[in-house]
This record gives structure tokens, sequence and C-alpha cells, in this order.
């Protein structure tokens, strides 16, 4: 299992087009959804994701109106204030939380300083085991991500064995 985040990075950049033609292959074939959940559990319990951050630190993170609610209630603010202080609308994306030099504005070190109340794509992610609609349907994103992700480099690769899919 491949959690170096240098070699995640070169390596999923390298694959990237790989792992694009597998997400399109794997939409043409049938495959039991239920056994890569399954590949994809067990790599997400073996690695722990507050010993790594890099998604906190290179992905951006979408808010909903309940995400801020939630979160402005945590913090103690009025929500008008959480808003200002705390998030951004981009055209692209939507309102997401702001960006510092280390990554996410609620970063410390490896940690989110308001864990017990992160968005529901923070908790949901890397959205291989849980989240909405089917697995296949959340494959759109994880090219992208398996270059950060050790969770989603690692799924990919054994998603790749475990179904056949040949370059």
């Amino acid at each position: 299992m491949e959690t170096n985040l240098v070699q995640i990075k070169r390596l999923g950049e390298k694959q990237r087009g790989e792992n694009e033609q597998f997400r399109a292959w794997l939409k043409r074939h049938n495959f039991a959804e239920r056994r890569l959940r399954t590949i994809a559990q067990n790599i997400e319990e073996s690695i722990d994701c507050t010993a790594c951050a890099n998604c906190c630190r290179v992905a951006t993170t979408q808010v909903t109106d309940r995400d801020s609610e939630r979160l402005a209630r945590f913090l103690g603010i009025r929500l008008a204030d959480f808003l200002r202080d705390y998030t951004v609308e981009t055209s692209d994306e939507g309102r997401i939380l702001k960006r510092v030099a280390s990554g996410c504005v609620f970063l410390e070190g490896d940690l989110c300083s308001v864990y017990e109340a992160r968005p529901q794509t923070c908790e949901l992610f890397p959205h291989l085991v849980k989240g909405n609609g089917s697995l296949l349907s959340r494959m759109w994103h994880m090219p992208d991500r398996a270059v950060y992700c050790p969770i989603v480099f690692n799924s990919l690769e054994q998603f790749k064995s475990e179904t056949g899919f040949r370059k």
C-alpha cells in the first residue's frame, strides 16, 4: 500500500489517463459494487486520515447552508459573520471554505479544528464508501483525488486488479 504523498502525486498524475479510462470502463461493465466498497472500506480503515490531512491542504470544500449554520453555531458566531470570515463564493464551485497558505482555514497541523461540526463533504470524504448515489456515480472525481488521497489512489489500484481492468 502506497502512503508516500510525493509518490502518490507522481503516480496519480502519471496514471490520470488510465484512471479516467478505468472509470469509463467500469461504467460499461457490471461489478458488485458491494465488493468494491469493501475494498475501499478496508483501505480506509488502514490509513489514518489525521496523520495525512492532504485533502485539507489540496482540495477545496464546498459548504451547504446547513453546514454553514452548524459551523456558525459550533464557533458561537452569527451566520453572517461565519459566511464573511470563513467562506468565499466562487463561480464554479459555489460557496467554499476559505483557504490559507497551509490549506483549509480550519486545518491546524494535521487536524481539523471544527471536526465535530465539519461540513458533510468532509465527513463523507473520500466518497468511496459513503456518499450520495452509487459508487459508480461518484467515480467522476476519483482520477483527480487519486493524485492527493492515499485512500483513493490505493482503492483505484485494487479496483483495477479486482475487476481485471487492462490498460
